[in-house]
């Protein structure tokens, strides 16, 4: 019943690289590897990016004349073809130049050459990694990198294509990235020093917007919701939760058709307050006067703001604009991206449950999530529907990103969900394993100095983020 936004593909630049000379020596050289560069442009096209082909590079001219292209068309990331030896003048212009990720892929065509009848001819058509160390070599020299060198066969290949596809997942993220809108409307929760971001600093790491919103520019939204739409709201919502008797916390009790009424509204709400300011996401915090319209409809995002997370739109309580972007990389990742922290320790069964109260990305969860309404959320103001569930059971990572005395930080780990029980507290938890034990992993990953939140998602995807952070060129620690 949750329709994904639809996305603009990401946009990759590829060219193949040769050497010249052959072409008058071999007949029949440069269409055959034409042939074997039209084979890679279709895997990478077949993982959801559009592909800008500028072809063979040859010569130093061409090299320039593509490396132009390439920030014409605002690619995201670069792949160089490397389908046989060519001389590193055809690729220097293009790393010199470049300010996205360069990927060097060589996979050969055979997996083998028939050494009973092996020619020149047969080798020059495999002779993929013969100039990798030589463009390595001049992009250190030219005080450039090389974000990766993906090596194996054209044909059959599945990890070769599965390191493809992961820098097209990366590719999609960049592109996301790069200008997209992340609302902060109201304060920081008074005291909590680690949520506290620069826009401008946020803006110039992440090539992104920080649009400054007053609680009075959803309020305005929130005036024109009909009682119609909250009634289809409300319809969605039952369809989408279940809506359990209370168990052991008493703070809890089924949701009350009062707070469903008002879920329902500020859902309706939300959804068009994010489409009138384009918002690729949101971060917020606000009081409001006890018994204020303000109080009211922002205790109420919850149902909402977990709603629109599985339909892309990242929303984020507590104002952790940095957590939000966490959230919107997960996302993008097609992980899932809910917002998270630790809770207690089970020390007996050596795992930590992970979770938060608020929002939520339902995508990810397993089984049918729960909504309860609360009597009170526990340290705010305010009461209401809230959301609970257990993440899918399987690999999980965790993303945060804080902020140093210099710049921004991301800090990753991975582990396990496992089943069993939650506490039925309306709250959002999920009984998380890490390596080499929970305890050990929880007191490493402290001791990076992340913030209190995290981006919590499924599959094991540390080694993907850590080349987004390279790529961005921000400082990221892997916690193992």
């Amino acid at each position: 019943m949750i329709e994904r936004i639809k996305t603009e593909p990401a946009r990759i630049g590829l060219f193949g690289v040769g050497h010249a000379v052959y072409w008058g020596q071999f007949e029949g050289l440069l269409d055959k590897l034409l042939s074997y560069h039209g084979e890679l442009k279709e895997i990478i096209g077949g993982f959801g990016v559009k592909v800008f082909d500028y072809g063979m590079v040859d010569s130093n001219k061409r090299a320039f004349e593509v490396s132009r292209e390439a920030k014409r068309d605002g690619v995201d990331v670069i792949f160089c073809n490397m389908l046989t030896y060519a001389t590193s003048s055809v690729f220097a212009p293009v790393i010199q130049e470049a300010d996205v990720p360069v990927v060097l892929i060589a996979l050969q065509p055979k997996s083998r050459l028939d050494y009973s009848t092996a020619n020149t001819r047969e080798q020059l058509e495999n002779d993929c990694i013969c100039s990798v160390p030589e463009f390595t070599g001049v992009a250190v020299r030219m005080g450039k990198k090389i974000s990766d060198v993906i090596i194996g066969k054209l044909r059959g290949d599945f990890k070769a294509q599965e390191e493809i596809r992961e820098w097209c997942d990366i590719a999609n993220v960049l592109h996301s990235l790069r200008g997209a809108r992340f609302g902060l409307m109201g304060h920081v929760l008074e005291s909590m020093y680690d949520m506290h971001a620069d826009p401008t600093a946020v803006a110039a790491a992440f090539g992104v917007h920080v649009p400054l919103i007053e609680i009075d520019d959803i309020m305005d939204v929130w005036s024109t919701v009909t009682e119609d739409e909250t009634a289809g709201m409300e319809r969605k919502i039952l369809a989408i939760f279940d809506t359990p008797d209370p168990v052991s916390d008493p703070l809890t009790e089924k949701l009350t058709a009062k707070d469903l009424k008002k879920a329902a509204r500020a859902a309706v709400a939300l959804e068009k307050f994010v489409a009138k300011y384009d918002l690729s996401g949101l971060a917020y915090y606000y009081n409001g006067l006890d018994g204020s319209p303000q109080r009211d409809l922002v205790s109420s995002f919850i149902a909402g703001n977990s709603i629109l997370n599985a339909k892309g739109i990242p929303m984020c309580g507590e104002f952790d604009i940095k957590t939000l972007i966490a959230m919107f990389i997960m996302d993008r990742l097609g992980m899932g991206g809910s917002f998270a922290e630790f809770h207690p320790f089970d020390f007996d069964e050596d795992f930590i449950f992970v979770g938060h109260d608020g929002p939520h990305h339902i995508a990810v969860a397993e089984g049918k999530p729960v909504l309860r309404s609360l009597k009170k959320f526990h340290g705010k103001p305010g009461s209401g529907a809230s959301v609970e569930f257990k993440l899918k059971e399987g690999p999980i990572t965790i993303l945060g990103i804080t902020q140093t005395r210099t710049g921004f930080k991301l800090v990753v780990g991975e582990g396990e969900s496992k089943h069993g029980p939650i506490p039925p507290t309306g709250n959002t938890n999920t009984r998380g394993f890490f390596p080499p034990n929970t305890k050990d992993f929880v007191k490493r990953w402290v001791m990076e100095g992340p913030t209190h939140h995290y981006a919590l998602g499924i599959g094991h995807r540390a080694s993907t983020v850590k080349k987004i952070a390279d790529a961005l060129g921000i400082e990221c620690a892997v916690v193992k």
